[in-house]
């Protein structure tokens, strides 16, 4: 019988990582550099590296740093709004910055400006109370060092010379507010993942092969895993036995972890949303807005469903992106199976997803008045932030797969609105499930990992190791002095000017 109570008290030597997206290209790396004996193994389903989630259009490109997102910010009923989470976020992205800044120093990124590009990043309201909670909220988050830059304004030339395009054709009565920071970022998490590998393979740092789909992980008598990979160009199989496994598949690594049989994985299950943009690229309208402007989300909304007006750089090509508004389908990958959602339901998970489903209707009611939307009425939303948009000059593409988390919790199905690590009791598997934040924070998402799966090795040898690719780790960005020397040393190396 296999013994799930060994714990690892040595540093792994084979590891497999399943997807090679964002999270398994920051995972590598970091690996890579705390034990540089260790042997890598990455399986990739598609032919293509960072073309599932972390590919631009799959994603909102945003670097989320907490500046401009509304829902990382509740108001409470006493009126009060809770920083807690903006705070965390922001010092997770800065740690961002810093891996980030480190690859460029050591040859792993070549050129930065080519997946992140600097470019503001907006809050936008409307209506008497929504003006009054933005106004609470950047006074609570102006306090801060990470938000001390933040402006805030009610004008509308104030607004204007920010984004003349959600000011144009506005009824200059309305009462309407907004915040900038000017030290926003657009990132095309595909590029940065690309690079990543390739610098990795220059090195001959790992292996990675792509066409490569993972069908099975069993546990052997040992303790290792046997992972059994499919090469679909092929049609072989061969197993590959490892130390420690990495479930990053986005959505689909919720399907992995139920096949590792693991008893944490029978606590969590998944319901897939589905995101589709509006697009402009008519130079004529493009060229009068650059910022990332946010709202509020729609009651019931999924935090992956924040609407948002965007400048994006994708491929050298500027284009304007408004939404995302929701598609449903029964995929957990955009390139996945129309059985997802059927193979990841079973006897031990269909109960409290059933549970979630009731509790939560006014998610599926917003879902079905999502899905029935017309390109028309898509526009029609958009004309909340750009008074002046024409239906000719958008059209319409279909963005990522996400899965969101449903976490069983004494029976019950609890939403789980951002990233979940679940790992096995010994620490020799782990999955990251959700969507939001997701690659802006894969840094502090893998450090949560190997804390998880290693905690001692994490203590004492590896702590060190990682103060020299993150200078401010085990710091705390609540000083002032800490975040102005981090952002100057990165914003220099990445380029943000």
């Amino acid at each position: 019988m296999v013994n799930l109570e060994i714990k690892m008290e040595k540093q792994p030597q084979e590891v497999v990582l399943i997807g090679a997206g964002i999270m398994s290209a920051t995972l590598s790396i970091i690996l890579k550099k705390l034990n540089p004996e260790i042997k890598i193994s990455v399986f990739e389903k598609l032919d293509k590296i960072g073309f599932e989630s972390s590919e631009a259009f799959n994603n909102a490109g945003t670097g989320h740093s907490a500046f401009c997102e509304l829902n990382y910010t509740p108001q409470g009923k006493d009126g009060n709004v809770d920083i807690a989470k903006a705070i965390d976020i922001a010092k997770q992205f800065e740690t961002s910055k810093e891996f980030w800044s480190y690859l460029v120093d050591n040859n792993y990124i070549s050129s930065p400006e080519n997946f992140l590009r600097k470019t503001p990043h907006m809050s936008f309201v409307w209506g008497e109370d929504d003006v009054n909670f933005l106004r609470k909220r950047y006074e609570a988050m102006s306090k801060h060092p990470l938000f001390s830059d933040m402006e805030y304004s009610e004008d509308f030339e104030q607004i204007k010379t920010w984004a003349p395009l959600i000011v144009d054709g506005r009824n200059p009565n309305e009462k309407v507010a907004a915040t900038f920071m000017e030290i926003g970022t657009d990132i095309n998490f595909g590029e940065l993942t690309r690079e990543i590998f390739k610098g990795l393979q220059n090195k001959g740092e790992i292996t990675l092969e792509t066409s490569h789909e993972v069908t099975d992980v069993t546990r052997l008598s040992n303790g290792k895993w046997a992972v059994k990979v499919k090469d679909l160009k092929a049609g072989n199989s061969k197993p590959v036995n490892a130390d420690f496994v990495f479930i990053g598949a986005g959505g689909g690594a919720i399907l992995t972890l139920q096949k590792s049989g693991i008893p944490e994985s029978k606590n969590f299950g998944g319901f897939p949303v589905g995101g589709q943009w509006l697009i402009c690229q008519n130079e004529e309208v493009i060229n009068k807005h650059f910022a990332k402007v946010y709202g509020k989300a729609q009651l019931g909304a999924p935090p992956m469903s924040v609407p948002h007006l965007d400048t994006r750089v994708i491929d050298g090509k500027k284009s304007l992106l408004f939404g995302p508004f929701a598609v449903f389908s029964t995929k957990f990958l955009k390139e996945g199976s129309n059985l997802d959602l059927f193979k990841s339901v079973n006897l031990g998970n269909v109960g409290f997803l059933m549970n979630c489903g009731l509790n939560n209707m006014d998610l599926t009611k917003y879902l079905i008045e999502q899905v029935l939307l017309s390109k028309e009425k898509k526009v029609e939303s958009l004309r909340d932030y750009l008074p002046e948009a024409k239906l000719e000059d958008w059209f319409e593409q279909t963005a990522g797969q996400r899965v969101q988390v449903i976490e069983n919790q004494n029976g019950k199905g609890v939403l789980k609105f951002g990233t979940e690590i679940v790992a096995a009791q010994d620490g020799s598997i782990a999955a990251l499930l959700g969507a939001s934040p997701g690659a802006s924070t894969s840094v502090s998402a893998m450090i949560n990992v190997l804390n998880k799966c290693f905690p001692e090795l994490m203590k004492n040898q590896w702590n060190e190791t990682l103060k020299t690719m993150i200078p401010s780790f085990g710091k705390d960005f609540n000083d002032a002095s800490l975040v102005e020397e981090s952002r100057t040393r990165t914003n220099a190396t990445l380029k943000i000017k």
